[in-house]
């Protein structure tokens, strides 16, 4: 068995998808293992490729016993992370240590575990991101406006995104709100205040977001994990872009169909640990996001 581990999510997951299929294609007749939220099963299947999802929340959980060939540290740079997956005595660990690859706090997300797998022989695409379109019902052709994000510092306001979505509306946009279950109320305060009423506010599950982001005509969003199913569907959207630049979790700077959006420097990195927006994403204003969306 190969045994890739990548607890994370959504966006995380998508960016370690052209490292994941290239240990599948290197290892074509082994059993592949993928530890990983259960919750994030849906979007696994539609890698392709992946034998097992081995059920793992994050770092703080055990794994079960497991007979690894090959244990791949696709997480971090440890030392959880790879403590982890030494407590199952593999035949080989693959991760990056002071020994080995050393890990580069600038490089983009795709390219690291890339790399990685570059030291240990395997050949890797970063720019294989292309993820199987779900066989799901969902709307075609609409304009979703995605204004959560996990961290406070990473949240456009919620007025700003309401502009948006209102001066999309007004020039025939079919325009949608999506959010997690906990970003409910965020997303019905943007529907309300851009006009669009509550029915405008879509409750999906994972398979049904990323159908919908595939038949998107337009995805606005923030830089969160529906912004890099954008990417593997190849939606034209806009990123708006806060602690973390563009150069490091952005789409590949050759599609412009992806336009992004981000007026922060190296020194402001990092999410903010209060409720705060990042000064980078404040600076954004609506005009900008609309006048790149008629570039995407």
């Amino acid at each position: 068995m190969i045994l890739v581990l990548r607890a994370l999510g959504v966006g995380d997951l998508a960016a370690g998808v052209p490292a994941i299929r290239a240990v599948r294609s290197h290892f074509a007749d082994r059993t592949l293992a993928l530890a990983a939220p259960a919750w994030l099963t849906p979007l696994i299947d539609l890698i392709g490729g992946v034998d097992r999802v081995v059920p793992l929340s994050g770092l703080a959980d055990s794994l079960p016993p497991l007979d690894a060939d090959v244990a791949i540290n696709l997480h971090g740079s440890g030392p959880e992370s790879t403590e982890l997956l030494t407590s199952l005595s593999p035949g080989q660990l693959w991760a990056f240590s002071p020994a080995g690859p050393v890990w580069r706090d600038d490089e983009h997300e795709r390219d690291r575990w890339c790399r990685l797998l570059s030291h240990y022989g395997v050949a890797a695409d970063p720019g294989d991101t292309d993820l199987s379109v779900p066989s799901v019902a969902v709307p075609h052709g609409v304009t979703i406006i995605h204004p959560g994000a996990k961290s406070p510092s990473r949240r456009w306001p919620v007025s700003r995104y309401a502009t948006v979505a209102r001066a999309l509306a007004d020039a025939g946009h079919k325009v949608v709100v999506t959010g997690s279950a906990g970003e409910r109320e965020i997303a019905l305060d943007v529907a309300r205040w851009a006009g669009l009423g509550p029915s405008a506010v879509l409750d999906t599950g994972l398979a049904e977001l990323a159908g919908l982001v595939a038949h998107a005509r337009l995805l606005i969003s923030g830089d969160t994990g529906i912004a890099h199913l954008a990417t593997a569907y190849r939606t034209p959207s806009v990123t708006l872009f806060g602690p973390m630049p563009p150069s490091r979790w952005g789409p590949p700077p050759d599609r412009p169909y992806h336009q992004v959006i981000w007026h922060g420097t190296r020194a402001e990195r990092g999410d903010s640990p209060g409720p705060e927006v990042h000064p980078a994403l404040l600076a954004v204003t609506p005009d900008e996001v609309l006048e790149r969306s008629r570039h995407a």
